[in-house]
């Protein structure tokens, strides 16, 4: 491998301009077919074979006018008026009106006149149904407070009123789902719904359902760039040097997201696929360009080779430990594809392939860009400053920090056990779930629309569930008296608060039902009712021979929590497993794969610790800018955990790589780690700083999901990288000492040699130069 990279080096370096406009052509490439195809992303976030996803499925193929995803909007009034006043009523009339006469908008007066007498008896049926459930109370506190917005006699369509007159809600349903919708329908609602402010003390708030979708990124990820320049040039202490790793990143997310915002109009991709996709290339990307442009200066400094020769033999050793970590970051993203859940593989997929890009930039147009740079990428500054601090290198920090760890290599172990088992403990309470109005920062529209449902109307009507019930037997139809009593045995289960019937199919296979629950969207108590409507055992099933399907919002996120939940075990297998194997082949050793997995366990297990009670418990809110904690994003375990095993490899392979190397050169014992560690810990250090200051930049975005992400991703570098790599991997070489290299001889026979340390290069390359002494 080292020799095959060291000719692709020094081509590149002779021949840049080749390199050079063949990755400007791809760029150009991505850019036509971008321009052609446009950006297309959405919210849709699908299960397959999950149980709410086969309900909507089946609706959509069957009853589409019942599959549409549904938008509300609150109308509010300030304390001491009321919104049943005659202005009031006409504006907001006026606005319900406007609402149901745009395209892609049910209309349930027209619906209700395609339907004839079926829908009036349907209207009959739903009010003896809420009276049977309004006479079984005796109490009138326990009567709903609320009722629908009458004006003159007649109710207006879709839209309830709180008892107190200050709170109105307007529910409707589009023909499809919302990620469906072609671009300008939600806006079109919310500015017919914003009239009912005209004139009016009225305040409209639109839910989080009507909410465009869009990249969630902003100029906050500036900020991570700009610390990684400064970082770059604190290490390699120049100017140009510095701004060829960024240089090289920015190719990678360009040709990566880039690509992936051209094939977004051919394959279904969530809002923040591409920004998973940025996040990981800005970070892989600088990363590795940095090893490769540290280990060419380092071979200047130090051997006193040509640009052209160290650029070469960088590529050749530093390009072979890139290659493998970038290998390693691919397939942990990889293993994402094996649970079947298409929006993960999609995430997976372009993540992949921009990690993918960023390797194949670092290893060709880096090269490139050093041969146009030639002897100036160490000017004669760089070079004097380093012959004369070259007697401090010994007594440096690096070489004071390795000597105590190896010193007190047992102290350390278990300082890091305890102090990252501490941090993990909130692990156990953690709960999974999708963002809401109820965490929403309590200055944006859905965490107001959000509040005022739930005191006008109860937290309930934030997640309604929609109920399918088909017969067991297929012969069999549902009349529109038995769906009436199936909404009154409904009303019998805890936690439900209001059953509306909506209809049934035109052949009767099909009844549809509206299930209001008392408790919110990501309460137990939802969760719990979801699974008693579905059991085969329940009240409805034993007595009306009924199957009951529950899908909805609620009901989906309810269900991707489980399957999520259900599928990591199986995903940590995988990835773990395929790692250890290229780690064995890296470092062809026993004991160092397993060390970095155990180690990389416990940063995970402390990062998800630490991230639970942030933004769960709401832990130093105020300082990552959100004011209500919540469940953490149901796919935060894998994606994370993937993400993170494969960049905590690379820091492996980084730092370890150079201890065998040192170890293959022949220093034994404590030296092989202390000189290894002194080798690589700089560029190590630097490359984590970077990396946590670039996933550091979208902590602070608006959007909930990226910021969690962020968080989880920044946090879990700057423990695997500071505390378990720099503290706990050298300790525990330390205990072993030379035994951390043992491999059984049939083993190491079996194995392919793949000299990452690029030792028979070298071997090869003296060779070459004492013969032409000769």
């Amino acid at each position: 491998m080292s020799k095959l990279l060291y000719r692709l080096g020094k081509t590149a370096y002779d021949k840049p301009w080749y390199f050079i406009m063949g990755w400007i052509l791809v760029l150009g490439i991505v850019g036509t077919a971008l321009g052609i195809n446009g950006v297309h992303v959405s919210s849709d976030i699908k299960l397959e074979g999950t149980a709410s996803q086969n309900v909507l499925d089946k609706l959509e193929k069957e009853l589409p006018q019942a599959s549409g995803g549904q938008g509300s909007v609150i109308f509010n009034i300030p304390e001491g008026e009321r919104l049943d006043t005659p202005e009031n009523l006409a504006a907001i009339s006026k606005a319900v009106s406007e609402v149901y006469k745009l395209d892609y908008v049910i209309n349930p007066a027209e619906l209700a006149a395609a339907s004839g007498a079926d829908a009036s008896a349907m209207q009959q049926q739903a009010s003896q149904s809420a009276a049977g459930a309004g006479e079984q109370s005796a109490d009138p506190s326990n009567l709903p407070p609320y009722g629908p917005l009458m004006i003159e006699g007649m109710p207006v369509p879709g839209v309830l009123i709180s008892n107190a007159g200050d709170v109105a809600l307007f529910q409707f349903q589009f023909t499809v789902q919302q990620n469906s919708l072609p671009k300008g329908v939600t806006d079109s609602v919310i500015n017919a719904v914003s009239e009912a402010e005209q004139d009016t003390n009225i305040s409209v708030l639109p839910s989080d359902s009507l909410k465009e979708v869009g990249i969630p990124i902003g100029t906050n990820e500036i900020y991570g760039l700009v610390i990684a320049a400064i970082v770059l040039f604190m290490t390699l202490g120049s100017v140009v040097a510095a701004g060829l790793p960024i240089v090289i990143a920015l190719f990678g997310v360009a040709a990566g997201v880039g690509g992936a915002f051209a094939v977004s109009n051919f394959v279904s991709m969530t809002s923040f696929t591409p920004v998973l996709a940025l996040m990981i290339g800005l970070a892989v990307g600088i990363d590795y360009a940095l090893f490769i442009v540290n280990r060419q200066r380092r071979l200047i400094f130090d051997q006193n080779l040509n640009a052209r020769e160290a650029a070469s033999r960088a590529v050749g050793t530093a390009g072979s430990a890139v290659f493998f970590a970038g290998l390693t970051v691919i397939i942990a993203l990889c293993g994402m594809l094996v649970i079947g859940i298409t929006f993960l593989s999609m995430m997976a997929i372009v993540a992949s392939v921009t990690v993918l890009f960023s390797v194949l930039i670092a290893l060709t147009l880096l090269p490139a860009l050093l041969g146009l740079l030639g002897e100036r990428i160490c000017s004669r500054k760089a070079r004097e400053k380093n012959q004369a601090n070259a007697h401090k290198k010994s007594n440096g920090f690096a070489n004071r920090w390795i000597s105590g760890v190896v010193k007190f290599r047992w102290l350390v172990i278990v300082a890091v056990i305890v102090v990252l088992g501490t941090a993990a403990i909130p692990v156990a309470k953690m709960e999974l779930g999708m963002p809401s109005g109820a965490t929403a920062n309590l200055d944006t529209t859905a965490r107001q629309s959000y509040d005022a449902i739930t005191k006008g109307f109860g937290e309930g009507f934030n997640g309604p569930l929609l109920i399918v019930a088909e017969p067991t037997d297929t012969s069999q139809t549902v009349s529109l008296q038995t769906l009436g009593a199936i909404a009154q045995d409904l009303q019998q289960f805890e936690h439900v608060s209001v059953i509306t019937p909506a209809g049934v199919s035109e052949d009767g296979k099909m009844a549809i039902l509206s299930l209001i629950p008392d408790s919110g969207p990501t309460d137990a108590a939802t969760k719990q009712l979801v699974e008693e409507l579905r059991s085969p055992d329940s009240i409805i099933a034993t007595n009306y021979d009924m199957k009951l399907g529950v899908t909805g919002l609620t009901a989906v996120n309810i269900d991707m929590s489980a399957k999520l939940a259900e599928v990591f075990p199986v995903y940590i297998g995988i990835i773990v497993i395929l790692s250890l194997v290229i780690l064995l082949l890296v470092f062809r050793s026993i004991l160092v794969p397993i060390k970095a997995t155990i180690g990389f366990l416990l940063s995970i297990l402390a990062t998800f610790g630490l991230t639970t009670a942030v933004f769960q418990w709401g832990w130093a809110k105020a300082l990552f800018d959100f004011d209500t904690g919540g469940p953490l994003l149901s796919f935060i375990p894998i994606m994370v955990t993937g993400i993170l095993y494969g960049l905590a490899m690379d820091y492996q392979v980084f730092l370890v790589s150079s201890m065998r190397e040192s170890y293959v050169h022949g220093n034994r014992g404590n030296q092989s780690i202390m000189n290894g560690y002194q080798m690589a810990s700089r560029v190590v250090v630097a490359a984590a700083i970077i990396m946590v200051s670039v996933f550091a930049g979208f902590i602070f975005t608006h959007d909930i999901m990226i910021k969690q992400i962020g968080f989880a991703l920044a946090l879990g570098i700057l423990i695997d990288a500071f505390v378990v790599r720099m503290a706990l991997v050298p300790a525990v070489m330390s205990l072993f000492g030379d035994k951390a290299w043992w491999l059984p001889k049939w083993l190491d026979r079996s194995l392919p040699n793949l000299d990452v340390e690029g030792d028979k290069l070298i071997a090869e390359l003296n060779s070459k130069e004492k013969q032409q002494v000769k």
